[in-house]
């Protein structure tokens, strides 16, 4: 019997990205992501390619009771989840103020609850089969000074990492790797929206990685029992610098190269 692998925000960039690597490997797999049109297209793309069974769930993860309807769903149809891949998300631009709470209720809730609640729903299962594999897609902007308008989005990013690095303390002995990847600039649709395209086409073109090695990358880390992994050497060099340089010089890069590609 294959492993399953459950892939959330499947539809476009890393998501996708993660789901077309581990049917590779063999994995069945579950998609969802709130546009069901594309997850048929990509479990039909990868039932041909790879021979596995792809389903499909469509589900707004953003939405209180989402988890575990999808935990429910999974139960009923059988389907036990070997590896989850909590990658939905998104960037809310603009500073704390100038967004409805409402917005960032949202946001707080797929980012950081759902991931949690997921996550927590999934992982008896693992430690039960004494086999399993989690990532969570955290950032890059999780291990560096945050600038404005990155409010939110970079501190539940550091929430994925540090409840990442625990969990995998917690469940490493019963064979359950956890993996927070944390990649920098990658070319997908997030910036498209979040409102932030035209920004980011001011960054230079060797700061970004496709979302293709990413997901190739994070499968391998994540099976190595990496728990902070870091996709690219110009990503690997941003973080140790940010680690050992003077705070005060690392806040001032920071603010500086935030003003080419952050909204406030």
């Amino acid at each position: 019997m294959r492993r399953v692998a459950l892939v959330t925000g499947a539809s476009a960039g890393i998501g996708e990205a993660f789901a077309r690597v581990f049917a590779s490997h063999g994995f069945d797999l579950v998609l969802t992501a709130r546009r069901e049109d594309r997850l048929r297209a990509l479990a039909e793309e990868l039932a041909r390619q790879h021979g596995v069974v792809a389903h499909v769930y469509r589900a707004d993860l953003a939405e209180p009771a989402a988890p575990a309807r999808l935990s429910e769903h999974l139960a009923a149809q059988g389907i036990a989840v070997d590896a989850l891949v909590n990658n939905a998300g998104y960037g809310v631009p603009g500073s704390l103020v100038s967004v409805p709470w409402e917005r960032h209720a949202s946001f707080l809730q797929l980012m950081l609850v759902g991931v949690t609640e997921l996550t927590y729903r999934l992982l008896p299962g693992m430690v039960e089969r004494r086999w399993g594999r989690i990532v969570n897609v955290a950032s890059l902007a999780g291990l560096v000074p945050a600038p404005a308008g990155h409010t939110l989005y970079a501190a539940t990013k550091s929430y994925l990492i540090k409840f990442s690095e625990a969990l995998s303390c917690e469940v490493g002995h019963a064979g359950v790797h956890v993996t927070a990847v944390c990649p920098g600039f990658t070319f997908s649709e997030f910036h498209d929206v979040s409102g932030t395209r035209e920004m980011m086409r001011r960054l230079p073109s060797w700061m970004w990685m496709d979302a293709g090695t990413v997901a190739r990358r994070g499968f391998d880390a994540v099976m190595e029992g990496r728990p902070v992994y870091v996709p690219g050497r110009v990503n690997g060099a941003i973080a140790l610098l940010a680690r050992h340089l003077p705070p005060r010089l690392v806040y001032a890069l920071s603010r500086r190269v935030a003003r080419q590609y952050r909204r406030v």
